[in-house]
Order: structure tokens, then C-alpha cells, then sequence
């Protein structure tokens, strides 16, 4: 298993230096600042390589780019309106220059408006850690009062929304306006952000929009994409849905084992993958990981290895993201399976055995609790996850033959 790390960039807080230092092999980045539907240039691609290549201090870091994540699908894409078509042939020019820059795995997601979700940042733990937090009483009150979207409460059981109304009633100004700016909060260096007003405006454009033809939508822009990532030796690999349930009346198509097998099926080509997120699947208490692991495993293109523990046993439920070795997932029986695949891979001679993993998220501990770094991608928390999963696979290895 090839160990990664994401890393934002030159805002990152989080420097290339501590990648290094942290022991992995390889980085996962993206170009955040470009907007979402232009073109990937060659040279802002080999920009980030030469940043990605060095340290501080000007010596070699012996790190390469190895996985983007991501390559952005517009919201025009993913609702065929305005300039979805430019948006793909855009998309399609940048798979060209990255394979020309030799980067081989493209991570991306699929998710209506807003990429992942969570409504504390930094949820403090027992013993003085923090991490992100979804609490879905929290999540309701937004929607309801904050949002104040039309048919909000129709999302939502009578003893929900009277948690939810008695919850908002609670919050002081300071608190409202930061659990608006949780719910919406983007990634550092970003292109773009929405604002309430924004979002509002991009949910009533989805009001149209069923899972089924969200679902034909994915289809039609990897019917499009995925042929020109098999010509250039690409793997595309979808993100699953954060959480894995639908929110804001929007639908999900990415959630469960058979909404991937969907779209495998539909797109049949070893190009077109997926990313298995044992965080952002495992929010569902009704997905089996390691089982996903063995019977997807042909398609995965890239792991990221977390674990969340759920506050219910419920499909839609509250949820903190735990350290990387306890929550609810198995990841030893993940990591596992992980590994039996890749010695199926080299017995068949696959020249992709060795999959990509990241020690995704992690909780603030030591001195990340100050480094303000961000959220879900603290130094040292992401370092204990990955020394932790290292361990794994060094004690499942010689069992497997890997």
C-alpha cells in the first residue's frame, strides 16, 4: 500500500517538510485556486510538482505528486445547465496535461453544492483532542432557521425539528453565524466559496433534480471522460457522498455499495473507479467496509482510511470522527482486504498493485491544537493515523504474502 499525504499547497499550514518527516512516500494535492471548469495548464501542473519536490530550505523533499484530489466537476455539470458541455472538453484537456505530467490517479466527487459536511470544527474530546463533528440537531436548526429553506422541516420528524427549533432558540448570534460558516466552509486557497444566499440559489436550481437523474448525469460526464482517462493510462476514482445521506433536499448518488456498482456497471471500463473513504461510508451504519473492500476492490483506485463513531445505530445520525484505529469501521479487516487485493493484482500483473492510501483527517492533539491548521488535516493527528495504519500493515503483510 503506498502511503500519501494531502497537502493544500503553499497556504497549507502544514509544510512539505512535515510530509516528509512524517514518513509517507508520495502527496495528494490539487491546484485549489484555479476555478472550478477551467483548464489544468501544464505549467500551473508542473508548478505544483516543483513545490511539491522541494522543502523549505531548497533540498529535494524525495516526493512526487502521486494523486489529485480533486479535479473539480462543476455544479454545471453535475446539473447539465449553462456551460456544462465547455465544462467537460475543460475537464478532458486537464486529464491530458496531467497524464503528460505523469500523475496517474484523479480523486473527485460528485456531491450537489457543498463538498463535505460538518457542523463543529473542532469538536473537543475528553482528553483535550479536537475533531469535526456532525450533529444532526445542529444540521436541522441550520436548515430550518439559518438557511430558512423552504420545505426544510418536511426533512424531518416532529421530535427532530422540535430539537431542532428548541437548539436554535439556545444559540447566541456568535454561534448561529458559526455554524453557518461550519455547514459552508471550503477548502484553503480555494477558488470559490458560497455564501447562504448562493447556496439558496444553487438548492433551487436542484429542485428538478432526482437521485435518478443525478445518477444519469455521473453517467453521462464519465461516458465522456472516462474514455480519455483509459486512452492516457488515467484511473478516475468518485468520491463517496460526506455524509453519505441527503441533505439540504438534495439527492445523493454516492452513498452505499450499490450506488457504486451502478456506476461501475453503467461506465464499464477499468478507468473509471472509485475512492472508498472508510470515513465517509462508515457514517452509515449499513455499509460493510471490509466487505465493500473485497467485493469493489478491482475498482478501487485510492483508499482513504478514518474512522467516525456514530452516535445511533440510525442511516442519518450524528457522527465525530474518531481516531484512526477506533470508531465503528473495522480498519484492520479494510486494510486487510486492501492487501488481498493488491496480491490479487500482482498475480495477475496489474502495473496498478500497490493502491493509495491516505491517513485521511484526524484528531488535533500536541501542538496542532495550535497550529490553526486545516480543519480535518492536522499534522501530528494525521502522523499518529498513519503511524498507527503502518502498523497494521506491517503485522498483516507476511500473513498475506503482500
Amino acid at each position: 500500500m503506498h502511503q500519501t499525504w494531502r497537502w493544500f499547497g503553499p497556504k497549507d499550514r502544514v509544510s512539505i517538510d512535515d510530509v516528509a518527516q512524517a514518513g509517507a512516500r508520495g502527496v495528494v494535492s490539487a491546484l485549489h485556486h484555479v476555478p472550478t471548469g477551467a483548464v489544468w495548464t501544464a505549467d500551473a501542473i508542473a508548478q505544483r510538482q516543483a513545490e511539491v519536490a522541494r522543502m523549505t530550505d531548497g533540498r529535494p523533499s524525495g516526493l512526487g505528486w502521486d494523486v489529485v484530489e480533486s479535479l473539480p466537476v462543476s455544479e454545471d455539470i453535475k446539473k447539465q445547465k449553462g456551460a456544462w458541455r465547455d465544462h467537460i472538453a475543460a475537464y478532458k484537456v486537464s486529464l491530458e496535461n496531467l497524464a503528460r505530467a505523469g500523475i496517474e490517479v484523479i480523486c473527485y466527487n460528485f456531491m450537489p453544492v457543498l463538498d463535505w459536511t460538518r457542523t463543529d470544527l473542532g469538536f473537543a474530546m475528553p482528553n483535550g483532542a479536537t475533531c469535526m463533528r456532525f450533529d444532526l440537531v445542529d444540521f436541522a436548526a441550520f436548515d430550518m432557521h439559518i438557511l430558512n429553506r423552504p420545505q426544510a422541516a418536511a426533512d424531518y420528524d416532529a421530535a427532530l425539528q422540535d430539537q431542532a427549533t428548541r437548539r436554535f432558540a439556545a444559540m447566541d448570534d456568535a454561534r448561529r453565524q458559526q455554524l453557518a460558516r461550519n455547514v459552508v466552509f471550503g477548502l484553503p486557497g480555494a477558488a470559490e466559496s458560497f455564501s447562504l444566499e448562493q447556496v439558496r440559489d444553487h438548492l433551487a436550481e436542484y429542485d428538478n433534480i432526482t437521485e435518478n437523474r443525478l445518477r444519469q448525469h455521473l453517467i453521462d460526464f464519465l461516458s465522456e471522460v472516462a474514455p480519455v482517462a483509459q486512452r492516457l493510462g488515467l484511473r478516475l476514482c468518485c468520491h463517496p457522498d460526506d455524509p453519505p445521506v441527503p441533505l439540504l433536499g438534495l439527492p445523493r448518488v454516492m452513498s452505499t455499495e450499490a450506488h457504486y456498482r451502478a456506476v461501475i456497471q453503467a461506465v464499464d471500463t477499468p478507468a473509471n473507479g472509485i475512492t472508498l473513504c472508510t470515513g465517509s461510508l462508515g457514517a452509515r451504519p449499513d455499509n460493510d467496509l471490509p466487505g465493500m473492500m473485497q467485493r469493489l476492490g478491482d475498482r478501487v483506485h485510492f483508499l482513504h482510511l478514518r474512522n467516525v463513531h456514530r452516535e445511533s445505530d440510525d442511516i442519518r445520525g450524528s457522527f465525530y470522527e474518531a481516531e484512526h484505529l477506533g470508531g465503528h469501521t473495522d480498519m484492520v479487516a479494510v486494510v486487510e482486504a486492501a492487501l488481498q487485493e493488491e496480491a490479487r493484482r500482482r498475480a495477475a500483473g496489474r502495473a496498478d498493485c500497490n493502491i493509495p492510501f491516505r491517513p485521511d483527517h484526524g484528531q488535533d492533539i500536541l501542538d496542532d491544537l495550535g497550529r490553526q491548521a486545516q480543519p480535518g488535516y492536522p499534522a501530528i493527528g494525521r502522523l499518529k493515523g498513519l503511524a498507527e495504519l503502518r502498523g497494521v500493515i506491517a503485522a498483516l503483510e507476511p500473513r498475506i504474502g503482500a
